[in-house]
C-alpha cells in the first residue's frame, strides 16, 4: 500500500479529530490510534473514554505519550490506517519530562515516512494568538511550530480545521 501522509491542524475544539476519524474511517482494512493524552485525572480519563467509544471496536488503541515515534516503527506494515492524536500534547509530555525535543521531533519526523499505510496526523495551532508572558508557554508555542511546519512539510496533504470546517491548504500529489 501506498504511504499517503496527512497532516490535520487546528485550534482547540476545532472539529480537527472528528474529521481526522472521519476520513480515516473511508478507508477499509485494519486500523490503529496512537493516542498521546494521559489520564492524569477524571476529566481527562472520562475526555479518554469517550474519544475510545466513538472509534469503535475496528480500532487498536496505542496509548503512548513519549516514544510515538518507536510505535510507529513497531507497527509500521500491520496497519492500513493509523491516525496519532495529538502532536501537541505529545510535545507537551515531552517538554514535562525533560525530554530533547528537537531530537525528539526529528526522530519523529524520520518516522513517519517508514509506514506503509494511510497516516492521519492531528496537531494544534497555537502560535495564531498572542505571545505568552512566560517562558515555558513561549517556548512550547515556538517548540509546536518548529513540529507543525515539518511535519506539514513531509506531508502529502494538509488540512486547517476552522469552526469543524476543513481547507485543505496543501495537495502534494
Amino acid at each position: 500500500m501506498e504511504n499517503k501522509i496527512t497532516f490535520i491542524i487546528g485550534g482547540a475544539r476545532s472539529g480537527k479529530s472528528a474529521f481526522a476519524l472521519n476520513e480515516a474511517n473511508k478507508f477499509k482494512g485494519q486500523k490503529a490510534y496512537i493516542a498521546t493524552a494521559q489520564a492524569l485525572d477524571e476529566e481527562m480519563r472520562e475526555r479518554i473514554e469517550k474519544h475510545k467509544q466513538q472509534r469503535g471496536g475496528e480500532w487498536d488503541t496505542y496509548e503512548e505519550p513519549l516514544k510515538v515515534a518507536d510505535v510507529l516503527r513497531e507497527i509500521k506494515d500491520k496497519y492500513k490506517v493509523v491516525i496519532i492524536d495529538c502532536l501537541t500534547l505529545w510535545l507537551s509530555n515531552l517538554m514535562c519530562n525533560g525530554k530533547d525535543v528537537e531530537k525528539e521531533i526529528d526522530s519523529l519526523c524520520g518516522s513517519l515516512s517508514t509506514v506503509h499505510c494511510q497516516l492521519f496526523t492531528v496537531s494544534n495551532e497555537v502560535g495564531m494568538g498572542i505571545v505568552p508572558e512566560n517562558e515555558l508557554a513561549r517556548k512550547f508555542r515556538d517548540f509546536a511550530g518548529i513540529l507543525n511546519q515539518k511535519v506539514a512539510g513531509i506531508a502529502d496533504d494538509v488540512y486547517l480545521v476552522t469552526a469543524g470546517i476543513p481547507v485543505k491548504i496543501k495537495n502534494a500529489k
